[in-house]
Formats: structure tokens, sequence, C-alpha cells
């Protein structure tokens, strides 16, 4: 039982300690508002900055820091105040309120204060602390939360975007970026900022989110900033940084991944195709040509895109993927662009090689097997039968001859293909397999096709499996060897002097089968025969006699020597 009344008056003895007025040397404290948290207390040496309304016993205000519109600042334990008011806010916290007795021999004394205060008056103080700082407070920094990967931190001399919101030690807001939905960017440790900002952003990370608590005089000291920031304000911040460069930055590439087959590296003057996705340091997208579904073609080392992205597309290998990191100086600068890109933003682009080439480039041919005995390789006016499988640069197959019924078929020197694949296709023994790699410009161009993009670079796999020599342009028949001196009388083989269709188709189908002479490929050799005798047959009479029958090459001649006459 004793022990419950111990404990009881131990309890009592504590709630009036906290609650109830107590004298402090003849001042009497109440303490009627305290925070829930009190990292610190008023001792002697501290500056405060409190409000206060001061009455007599009886009630009558004679002083307010309120109606001024000005809160009081003063150093404790140097005699500047009162000695009521010095004991009596000793151990105060920030936002704090307490009523403070002052006896009169504590405060005014026997000689009062003018008209205002009578002599031996007892003064009642009521008090609000709004600040506390020492002159040997240092910028205190407390880290709320950090990447896990931080290469690199402001140091002086660094740019810095950063938001945040400053507060008074009250938690006044007197300011916040986020409310003006723009960083605040500036150069640290030049003294374009407070000192204690310039001390409080050191060290810190992109992504980073910190507290920095500035003392008036590293701060806006008695000046303060207009009506937000009065006379002698401790700072609170709290800043997340946003990304960070020096202007001695180049760009950095990172996060490189090299095929291990790389036979050519851009240059400038390529045109390159290539996928990226565009993000700030803090890891937000600004821009993606994935989304796009489209690639971004452009010449690169030719200041068609930002300074940064010409230098490091440089060097590049098809296929190879890269992390460009570009400073503003080397980006949009100061000024940024549009609604996406603020001004002095660090750029992070992530990159895909899918193609590039050169305009001045021709189709590159790499032999994988080829027969050991080839009696002779296709040309212009050939027609020929081959496989193929057409992809980009990256693999995408875009056709394959496998997927038709028939093999592909194509007269070469007729304009029946791409030029790239038409040059490609030459000098092929049948049997014969090759990779063919064809730059736009002898492809479908920038505009490309059904199912080709623009500009692509596009890689054929060919096989060769049959070829009909061919003849030239305007041909339908030629010799293989020298032609009979005697071609009419070899035409007439019944010797009647006139050789009707019959017997004219009869000669050529022989000379062909002997070997002596060929027929244009790819056309119905009735059709042909059928042409070269209406040629022949002069008078259209259905027979050819001796002085109708001309070769070609005579008729060339000919037809050369009149144009030179009328010349």
């Amino acid at each position: 039982m004793f022990a419950v009344c111990v404990l009881i008056l131990v309890l009592n003895a504590l709630f009036c300690v906290e609650c109830n007025p107590s004298p402090v040397g003849d001042v009497v404290v109440e303490r009627y508002s305290t925070p829930a948290a009190c990292p610190r207390e008023v001792k002697n040496g501290d500056h405060v900055r409190y409000h206060y309304n001061v009455t007599l016993l009886d009630g009558k205000t004679f002083d307010s820091s309120h109606q001024k519109g000005v809160p009081k600042v003063g150093l404790i334990g140097e005699g500047r105040l009162i000695a009521g008011i010095e004991k009596g806010i000793v151990g105060m916290c920030i936002n704090e309120r307490r009523k403070v007795t002052v006896p009169s021999h504590l405060a005014y004394g026997a000689a009062g204060a003018g008209d205002v205060v009578p002599p031996d008056a007892t003064l009642v103080f009521d008090l609000h602390l709004l600040d506390l700082w020492n002159n040997a407070d240092m910028v205190v920094t407390k880290t709320i939360s950090t990447p896990k990967d931080c290469r690199r931190s402001i140091m002086r001399t660094d740019f810095a975007r950063y938001h945040f919101n400053g507060t008074l030690l009250d938690g006044t807001l007197f300011d916040s970026s986020y409310a003006r939905e723009q960083t605040h960017d500036s150069l640290v440790g030049e003294g374009w900022l407070i000192k204690g900002l310039d001390e409080g952003l050191l060290g810190m990370c992109v992504g980073e989110i910190r507290t920095v608590v500035i003392p008036p005089f590293k701060g806006y000291g008695e000046k303060g900033l207009g009506q937000e920031v009065p006379s002698q304000a401790t700072l609170i911040y709290s800043i997340l940084l946003v990304d960070i460069h020096n202007t001695k930055d180049n760009i950095t590439v990172e996060n490189q991944v090299v095929p291990e087959s790389c036979t050519r590296k851009s240059v400038v003057g390529d045109y390159m195709r290539y996928h990226y996705n565009g993000t700030f340091l803090n890891g937000v997208t600004f821009d993606t040509s994935y989304q796009r579904n489209t690639t971004y073609n452009t010449y690169i080392g030719m200041g068609y895109v930002i300074t940064g992205m010409d230098q490091g597309l440089l060097d590049v290998c098809v296929g190879e993927t890269r992390r460009v990191i570009i400073p503003p100086h080397l980006a949009y600068g100061e000024q940024g662009a549009g609604k996406d890109i603020p001004g002095s933003a660090v750029l992070v682009f992530d990159v895909d090689i899918i193609d590039f080439h050169n305009p001045k480039d021709n189709i590159t041919v790499e032999i994988i097997s080829k027969p050991e005995i080839c009696n002779e390789t296709s040309d212009a006016n050939d027609l020929i039968h081959y496989h193929y499988n057409c992809s980009l640069m990256d693999g995408t197959l875009l056709f394959a001859s496998g997927n038709y019924e028939n093999h592909q078929e194509a007269l070469l020197g007729a304009d029946k293909v791409i030029d790239g694949l038409d040059q490609g296709l030459r000098g092929m023994c049948v049997g014969e397999k090759r990779v063919v790699t064809v730059p736009p410009h002898l492809g479908h161009g920038e505009k490309g096709a059904t199912g080709v993009p623009g500009s692509a670079v596009l890689v054929f796999e060919l096989e060769l499996i049959d070829l009909a020599k061919g003849v030239p342009p305007g041909y339908l028949f030629v010799w293989l060897g020298e032609s009979p001196q005697e071609l009419f009388d070899s035409l007439d083989m019944n010797k009647n002097k006139e050789v009707p269709e019959e017997e004219f188709g009869e000669f050529i189908k022989l000379q062909v089968a002997e070997g002596k002479g060929r027929m244009k490929p790819g056309m119905d050799p009735e059709e042909i025969i059928a042409d070269m005798f209406k040629n022949q047959d002069r008078n259209h009479d259905g027979l050819i006699t001796p002085d109708e029958l001309k070769l070609k090459v005579e008729e060339d001649q000919e037809r050369e020597a009149a144009q030179h006459t009328e010349l």
C-alpha cells in the first residue's frame, strides 16, 4: 500500500511540473502548449526569435509583438533582455507556448518603465518560440533516402537541378519549386546560392532526398527575404536532386554491348537507323522511338541531331547497344526543348543500332559456298532461278522464296528486281550460295516498300538454282559462233529460193539444239520464231526471199550509217 501511495505522489509531481505553473528563480512558468517532438531546447548563449504579449496582473496589455507584426529577436544569457524573460525562456522548444510571470525585481523594479509599466509591477508574458540558433551552429544535413547506385555526387562548380520545399523552423512554408512546377537550377559552391545551400547540396546523388537545416547567418541573415523569410530565420530545405552536370563534362558512354561480328563501325556521313529510349538522370522518360514503333533515321556527325548524339553514334557497330549520357551544353542547353525537356537537363539515351550505311556504299558480297566446276556465271540478260531469304541487319526476316511454290525468277538487267539485288545475282555459278548486303539507295530507298522500312539496309541470302544465258537487248536470237556464210542457202532447205515460216522455224530450232545459237530466255520459242520471221518477211507475203534476209547486226549498221548521213 505504501508503494502505491509513493507512485501516486511521483506521478502527481511529474504532472504538476509539466502542466502547472512552476517557479524558476522567482519566475513562474506555465507550459500550456508543447510540441510532440523537441530535438533542442533554449539554453544560455542561444539566439531566439519569438512572439509575445505582455500584460499586467489586471490583464491589461501594454506591449505585443503580434500587434507590431514583427517577432522579437534576442540573445539569451547576455543580459540583453529583462532577467525574468531570460530565465523564463530557457528550456523552451520550437513552437512551444508558455506563460511566464515575472516579479518586478526581475522586470522593471521600483522604477517601472515610463507611463507604460508602473513601479513594482509584476508582468505576465505569453510567449511563442518561433526560432532558435547558436553562433556555433553548423549546417545540418540528414539523408532521407538515397539511390543504391550513386556513381557521382555534387562537388563545387557542378550545376544542379533540384526540387525543394523550404520552411521555417515553425513549419511555415516560404518557398517551393513544386508549386512552380519547375526545378531550381544553379551552380553549387560559386555564390549563386545562400551559403547554407552551397554547403548542404555537396555530396548529394541524383535521386537522393535530404533535409538541410540552415542557421540564419548562413541563410538570409538579418535582412531576411521579402515577406517570405523574416529576419534571422533558420531555414529547413527538403531537397530532391534531379540531375547534375559540370560545364567541363563530355558525353559518357555506358552499358555498351558490342556484337561479336563487327565488320565496320560508323563514321561521319553515315546514315543510321536506331531505336532509343530518352530519359532524364532520375529515370523519367521524355521520349522513345519504341512507342512510335519506328526507328529514328538520320545522318550522323553532320549536325542533324544534337551534338552529344552526333558524338555518341560514331564508332558503333550494327547491333550494338549503348547508353549515352549527354550534358546540357551538348544537348538542348539552358533553353531546353518545348514542354518535354527543361532547361539545363542532362539527357540519357539508351540506343540500339539497327543499321547504317553511307550514300557512297555499294553492295557487299560474301560467298558462302561455290561448286568446284563452274563453266559459266550469271550476267546481264540472263534468265535465272534462285532461292533467297531477305532480312534486315538485325536479323528480322522480311521475305523468303520458300514461302512461294516456285523458285524466284529474274531476267538480269531488265529492272525486274532492285538494283542491288540485280548486281548481287551476277557472276554466280549454278549451286553457288552467297550473302549480299544492299544499301537503301540500291534497294527501296528512303520510302521503303510494303513490308520494308524506309532507309533499310537489306541482307539477301542467295542460292542460284539454274541459269539460262541471255541475249543482248533488242535481240531475240544470237549465234554462239560465226553465222553461216550463205545464211539464206542454209535456211532454204528445199532450195526453192523461198523460206516459209515453218521452214524458218525448223532451222532456228536446229541451231539451238546443236548449240550453234541461242534464243532469248523467258519467252515462248514459237513466239520468238514468229517475231523473227515477221521481221524478215518485209513484204508480208508469208515468205522470205534472198533480198529480204538480213542479219540484225547488218540492219543496225545500216541504221547507224543513215543517222550519220543525216547529221
